[in-house]
């Protein structure tokens, strides 16, 4: 559990002015979706219903905006990696974007300057705190292509060149008036997420899980040569490396919205040892049993992921058809493992994250 406080938001707004919720509109051009793309019909949970989402009933197809979201998780991850933020971080700002954008519509505001504003509130909230100069700059030269490093402008000379090669001044009206709408965006958000700054990711759950299948000697690779040559300390690293990458690419997706951080970890975990071919010591153990997790999460959330990395890749590995195998044979069960061992629920996300904070 975290206790942090989160920061406060960068000022209050002037006495007697409400907060907009409209900073600035933009007339954006939306994304071209591939003409032989269909995305496949998803098994998602009742109590997150993405037909709703605001974007859906200002005309964006249900496509488009599951590639709004991946293409701008994208961006805020690169973004992150060049102001040398921590992964939590970076983790923190996808998932105050995905709850900013299951509140609002992608109509309503720029994308771009949102993931800036949830970068710079997400290095403050995890304690990492970067100069607004430097975020503004650094995400602005990254939307506009500009590689390497960008410097905040100290000399006259050197100004003109930067905007010629698309790095934005910050002595100019630009830079000043990208700065006032990324201030307000960051009280926006704030009064958006209700200033719930407190978030768990699946990252810890995972590595205590893999811990936990080690010491209890619940798993083995399936191939019986690698079981005597591989360490098990090998196997759990190897085990948690996939975990966290599965991990990584969900928070690409709306699962932030759909489940808790602990009901992704353990998907992530069961997706990792399906992917490194281990499997349950035991015969009559089962992962949903081991993970303690409910069949229709961790389908959901399994085939989610691969329908990500299967877009990103443009096709699907074998080990991911493996995957939709095993997953096949567990939705055709009758059986469901954790309504007998006392399995996590397929509950939406925000109630779930708050059961868990309480626990």
């Amino acid at each position: 559990m975290n206790n942090r406080r989160g920061p406060p938001p960068s000022g209050p707004p002037p006495k007697g002015q409400n907060v907009p919720t409209k900073p600035h509109h933009h007339n954006q051009q939306r994304p071209v979706l591939p003409p032989s793309h269909q995305y496949p019909s998803r098994h998602v949970p009742k109590s997150f219903d993405e037909s709703s989402l605001p974007s859906m009933k200002d005309g964006i197809s249900l496509q488009e905006e599951r590639l709004l979201r991946r293409k701008t998780c994208r961006f805020i991850e690169q973004a992150g990696r060049i102001l040398q933020l921590p992964r939590v971080a970076i983790a923190t700002g996808m998932v105050f974007f995905h709850r900013f954008y299951a509140k609002h519509s992608f109509k309503e505001h720029d994308r771009f300057e949102v993931a800036v504003s949830c970068i710079l509130l997400a290095a403050k909230t995890e304690e990492s705190p970067k100069k607004l100069s430097k975020v503004i700059v650094e995400c602005y030269a990254l939307k506009n292509g500009v590689r390497g490093a960008v410097r905040v402008s100290s000399s006259s000379a050197s100004s003109s060149a930067d905007r010629n090669k698309g790095m934005l001044d910050t002595k100019g009206q630009e830079y000043a008036q990208l700065k006032e709408r990324i201030l307000l965006l960051e009280r926006v958000i704030l009064h958006t997420i209700a200033f719930e700054l407190s978030i768990d990711h699946p990252y810890k759950f995972l590595v205590d899980q893999c811990k936990k299948l080690n010491q209890g000697r619940d798993i083995e690779y399936i191939d019986p040569s690698k079981s005597s040559s591989v360490s098990s300390s090998q196997m759990i690293q190897e085990l948690v490396q996939y975990s966290m990458s599965f991990a990584n690419d969900s928070m690409h997706t709306s699962l932030c919205l759909q489940f808790s951080a602990n009901t992704i970890a353990m998907a992530c975990v069961y997706m990792s040892a399906k992917y490194c071919r281990i499997r349950p010591t035991k015969v009559n153990n089962d992962w949903c049993f081991l993970l303690n997790i409910s069949i229709d999460s961790l389908v959901s959330i399994s085939e989610q992921i691969m329908e990500l990395i299967a877009d990103k890749k443009g096709s699907e590995t074998s080990s991911f058809k493996t995957i939709r195998q095993d997953l096949d044979k567990l939705k055709s069960s009758n059986i469901h493992p954790t309504s007998q061992h006392g399995g996590s629920s397929s509950s939406g996300g925000g109630r779930d994250m708050k059961r868990q904070r309480n626990n």
